[in-house]
């Protein structure tokens, strides 16, 4: 038995990594296999989001119908996710890899030919429950890897997958609905997965070790039914607020918050004896609450933004969808660039220099998408604050992602990658359905007070990033409490 083993049976962690440790033969490799495989599948996330309009004139289907589209496909997320943890640690690497992509490439195939909205929407189910293993096997592999010393640039790295992806869905799928039909976001992707797969069972090895864990079945029903019914309830919100969601939201809410408080106890029982689905130890981490909680609420300001954004640009300022998309694209780039460089910048100086700065400028952006997006504002202005955004983005994700994942013990990094995962869906659907409600329901009382729509628009996209604004303070405040983790310092470094 070797020594990550013994540590994984014993719940202890092993001796503190130097800086003079190498990652294992073929990890980078495999790591740049995961990485690319990763951004392809998370991409489809978003890539729904301005292409609904023409869903909804193809297939002939209502609003409420068609967002379906996006709701299955974070409802599948959030049940799948969850059970990452016994997954990643019954099964090995190549396995888990082989079944996440043929699930997606499957679910791709299946949505560029559907006959109608039942077929695509199956498509979409299918691809969320490949996306929804991936992420976290990433995730778990580079912290088994990778020296502690060297985690920050992987997880810059890995930085530009959770959060340029989905940023430049809605480009994407701009730049093809310009001049192609909806089918064509699947075929472009088709052929990016089916090469990502051969390659992967080509030349991914197994450099991780299994365990026999037992999957206890109760947690499986307990955990569909309290994430499943939480993001089901959460993104029917805004639905409700116009009058559309096919359920009264509190009847989601409740089933999900009775499942969620029987989930906790059931793995807080098991999890004595190392069985639990998620093992909640993970949260007596001090380290990994902080960092958890400030990127939930990260990630509610992210995706509410990507949802208001572009409904801004199309209302208000009346432009299309293919200029929509490229406006957005500055942004993803900034991000996507910025990201490894903080990475490198985290391993020399810690989280708190990263996470304070950023932290405040994602605030400032917030506040001023609040007060100066109006009917009147200029396109670079909007680009401006836009990249700002992105920008203060880039600088917290690795920081706060390194450190949450960071301060476990190894035998806890695949619970806790599937936690934080699993914490991101629901802080996205919070924040999708936060800003939505907020932007419906001043929208509609603006109306009332005799405004124009696009007048009436514009001040409930002001609405709803006060409310970004607002949730942003708690996060700066948060980032003072930031730490990095002991067991994470690199030979002579002093914990920031």
């Amino acid at each position: 038995m070797t020594s990550s083993t013994t540590s994984a049976a014993t719940g202890t962690a092993p001796a503190p990594q130097t800086k003079d440790e190498r990652m294992p033969k073929g990890a980078p490799l495999v790591i740049g296999l995961l990485v690319v495989a990763a951004f392809v599948v998370i991409l489809n996330e978003t890539i729904m989001s301005v292409a609904l309009r023409s869903l909804m004139i193809d297939l002939d289907i209502t609003t409420s119908t068609a967002q379906w589209l996006t709701t299955g496909f974070l409802l599948t997320m959030s049940v799948v996710i969850p059970t990452t943890g016994f997954i990643l640690r019954r099964f090995t690497m190549r396995q888990v890899f082989g079944a996440a992509m043929i699930l997606f490439t499957l679910g791709t195939a299946i949505a560029a030919i559907a006959p109608g909205f039942g077929v695509l929407l199956l498509g979409r189910i299918v691809q969320a429950s490949g996306t929804a293993i991936m992420m976290p096997l990433l995730i778990t592999t580079v912290l088994t890897l990778v020296p502690a010393a060297r985690r920050g640039r992987m997880m810059g790295i890995i930085s530009i997958v959770i959060a340029v992806a989905p940023a430049i869905g809605p480009t994407v799928s701009g730049l093809i609905l310009s001049t192609l039909s909806w089918r064509w976001m699947f075929i472009f992707v088709l052929p990016i997965a089916v090469i990502a797969l051969a390659l992967g069972l080509w030349k991914i090895s197994n450099l991780t070790e299994t365990a026999k864990v037992r999957l206890d079945v109760l947690s499986v029903v307990l955990s569909t039914f309290a994430f499943g019914g939480l993001i089901y309830g959460l993104s029917s919100i805004g639905e409700s607020s116009e009058g559309g969601a096919a359920l009264p939201v509190w009847v989601p809410l409740t089933v999900g918050a009775f499942s969620l408080a029987g989930f906790i106890a059931r793995q807080v029982a098991l999890q004595r004896d190392d069985q639990a689905l998620l093992d909640l130890r993970t949260f007596k981490t001090r380290s990994f609450v902080v960092a958890a909680v400030m990127m939930s609420v990260s990630m509610m300001a992210l995706f509410g933004s990507l949802i208001i954004l572009p409904l801004y640009l199309q209302n208000v300022l009346q432009l299309g969808t293919l200029q929509t998309g490229l406006l957005l694209l500055p942004g993803g780039v900034l991000m996507g660039v910025l990201s490894p460089i903080v990475g490198r910048l985290f391993d020399r100086v810690g989280p708190r220099p990263l996470v304070i700065p950023g932290a405040i400028i994602v605030s400032a952006a917030l506040w001023g998408m609040a007060t100066m997006l109006h009917e009147g504002s200029s396109i670079g202005w909007v680009i401006g604050v836009h990249l700002l955004l992105n920008a203060g983005f880039a600088i917290m994700f690795t920081p706060l992602m390194t450190s949450a994942l960071g301060a476990l013990r190894p035998s806890l990094y695949a619970h806790g990658s599937a936690i934080t995962s699993t914490l991101q869906q629901l802080a996205g659907a919070a924040g999708t359905a936060l800003f939505v409600t907020v932007l419906s329901t001043t929208t509609a009382a603006r109306l009332a007070d005799g405004l124009s729509e696009v007048s009436a628009t514009a001040a409930g996209v002001q609405a709803a990033f006060l409310i970004g604004g607002l949730i942003s303070l708690a996060a700066v405040v948060a980032s003072f409490f930031v730490r990095r983790p002991a067991n994470a310092l690199p030979a002579g470094a002093v914990a920031h």
